[in-house]
């Protein structure tokens, strides 16, 4: 079963602002105090035309404000992806939502390494009343938690060990649609970390992750280039309300 998706699946993801199949790629939204910036790099350019092709991509995004406080914390993120842009999991192992609460990162790994499809590093910055902000690194672990009917379930996994000890676990939605350009809409629901005190400000992803389905190899992402471009949308919506929106159209070189 092959879902289209622009695979903006971190952890805030930020957009990762609509990365399309570039050489690389930058985006800075602002509204109001909030800064977003989200970067992308996809490899090879040149695709074919009609056949996918099998691509790498490595994102980040980091969240900022102008007055220098603690940004807010993204809460959603809904993106409308390409149609020429293809991601599978089919016959890809998978990790139940069970085995990743309340779990540090050498367990994920311990009891769902086969289901990791992308690896990075999140910084969570966290800000009790009254107390100065503390920033909270931890690895960044994708996993595939299994397909249903036209939908594709997510994980995205962080661990902080300080200032608090907790897992923070991203449910990411994956659903083909019909909607012109796009072939798939995708939504991240972002739990509060910290008990609302926490929110990510800088992530990286790396997702290059190929299998053997079949007897055969299969590269989890793939893109085609039909017409030259490929078109994304992202929606960030964080804490209080605040929405952060782009539309980015970017080239890509078609081979025979």
């Amino acid at each position: 079963m092959r879902k289209y998706l622009l695979l903006t699946i971190s952890l805030i993801a930020l957009a990762a602002l609509g990365q399309s199949v570039t050489a690389a790629l930058g985006t800075t939204v602002r509204v109001g105090d909030l800064i977003v910036t989200g970067e992308g790099t996809f490899s090879p350019k040149a695709l074919s035309r009609t056949e996918p092709t099998p691509v790498s991509l490595n994102i980040s995004g980091k969240v900022r404000t102008a007055s220098g406080n603690q940004p807010p914390a993204a809460r959603k993120i809904v993106i409308e992806g390409d149609r020429n842009i293809a991601f599978t999991t089919e016959g890809f192992p998978t990790c139940k939502a069970g085995e990743l609460q309340a779990s540090d990162t050498a367990a994920v790994e311990k009891a769902c390494g086969d289901a990791i499809i992308g690896k990075g590093l999140t910084t969570v910055s966290v800000k009790f009343p009254e107390q100065p902000a503390i920033p909270a690194k931890s690895p960044l672990l994708l996993l595939n938690g299994g397909g249903k009917g036209n939908v594709t379930t997510l994980y995205v996994h962080a661990y902080l060990t300080q200032p608090i000890v907790a897992a923070v676990v991203t449910t990411v939605k994956v659903q083909r649609v019909k909607n012109g350009r796009y072939g798939i809409k995708t939504v991240a629901t972002i739990p509060m970390i910290a008990g609302g005190a926490g929110a990510v400000t800088d992530f990286n992803l790396l997702v290059n992750k190929k299998y053997t389905y079949k007897g055969k190899r299969v590269s989890v992402l793939t893109a085609k280039c039909p017409d030259g471009k490929l078109q994304n949308t992202a929606e960030a919506i964080f804490q209080g309300g605040t929405k952060a929106k782009t539309e980015v159209i970017s080239t890509c070189t078609p081979t025979s």
